[in-house]
């Protein structure tokens, strides 16, 4: 399978599907794997705009639907060779998306080259921009599947628990004027997003020890982007950051944004906002917890434990569908320079895949 999955990938790769700046639409790389799927398929090409678009393929009357993204992050400045040229070196596939998750959409397009078992595919290009569009509005339509495969890096065993997922905005407000002016140290906006910045990592770091959940631990609170103010002599009015944290499992989004809002030393300047907020798998409780392990042991995989990143699969179940992350590579290396996937795990989910198909 894996002089099949090869030449698949290279093409998947060469596609630019970079996200953002969110310039994905229905030709380039849907209309490729179109073309790949052939008669066969019923094929559906969705685009809401904004480079949200996706593709759902069904041969036959399938039970299993997989879902695998096709977008990438921007590649990294430590690229030293073009990222959308895939290269084999080794027993690795080096690539911009080779590992998340081009590899597996590769995987998949071969099996349904080489098979001709009942089979549903959905292919989508807005994970990475962190709206869930294409997935949502899937399951608006309100297909149904008694077990989900959701493709992401996991190393060739069954994720059947992850994190939630909160990414907002902290925004402060100040009161503008000359920098020597003694209000400055307290009426400065951006002196108000340090202080609450450094309250937070303060309050995530402390997490690190009383929050617990099986294995996982902790918060995993990142502060992304800061901004504020015209130039070092003016009180800077307004100021704003990005910030994105990962609930455990057993913890209410909600309570811990209040609680971040309440670290303000002024929280009449602060406005706190929340853009994506996004449940754990799985979402039901216990009875979802047995559904996807029963999901897992019908498909003969090994499970791996609980990990701290966020997929689409949390959305599937709480859909109410039994839903398991699975795929090749290892996250470590999703959205590096020198992106890579290891080649015996292209060639172990491709059999996989095509075992289940077959």
């Amino acid at each position: 399978m894996i002089d099949a999955v090869v030449p698949l990938l290279a093409r998947l790769v060469s596609f630019d599907t970079q996200n953002p700046p969110r310039r994905i639409d229905g030709s380039g790389l849907f209309r490729f794997c179109i073309d790949q799927l052939g008669a066969d398929f019923t094929c559906e090409l969705v685009d809401l705009g904004d480079g949200c678009v996706s593709l759902f393929a069904v041969r036959g009357e399938p039970t299993l639907l997989f879902n695998v993204h096709v977008d990438t992050v921007p590649a990294d400045p430590g690229w030293t060779s073009d990222p959308h040229t895939l290269r084999v070196e080794g027993d690795r596939a080096i690539g911009l998306g080779a590992c998340d998750i081009k590899g597996a959409a590769a995987c998949l397009l071969a099996v349904a080259r080489c098979t001709t078992g009942p089979l549903a595919l959905l292919f989508s290009s807005d994970e990475e921009a962190g709206t869930s569009r294409c997935i949502r509005a899937f399951l608006a339509t309100g297909r149904r599947f008694a077990g989900v495969v959701v493709c992401e890096p996991t190393a060739c065993r069954a994720v059947l628990e992850h994190r939630g997922i909160v990414t907002g905005t902290a925004s402060f407000t100040g009161l503008g004027g000359h920098g020597s002016a003694p209000r400055a140290f307290i009426d400065n906006a951006v002196h108000e997003a340090v202080r609450w910045s450094a309250a937070a990592l303060t309050y995530a770091e402390r997490a690190e020890e009383s929050a617990r959940h099986g294995a996982l631990q902790g918060l995993r609170l990142n502060l992304g982007t800061i901004r504020g103010g015209t130039k070092a002599n003016m009180i800077a009015a307004e100021a704003s950051l990005t910030f994105n944290f990962r609930p455990l499992p057993s913890q209410r989004p909600e309570a811990l944004l209040a609680e971040l809002a309440a670290l303000a030393p002024r929280p009449e300047r602060l406005r706190l906002e929340a853009q994506f907020i996004a449940p754990p798998l799985p979402t039901g409780g216990a009875d979802a917890a047995k559904q996807a392990e029963a999901l897992a042991a019908s498909l003969a995989m090994e499970t791996a434990p609980a990990v701290d990143f966020w997929t689409e699969a949390a959305l599937f179940s709480e859909a109410g569908m039994p839903t398991l992350v699975y795929g090749p590579g290892h996250i470590a290396e999703a959205h590096t320079a020198g992106e890579w996937v290891p080649l015996a795990e292209l060639a172990s989910a491709a059999e996989r895949f095509r075992a289940l198909v077959g």
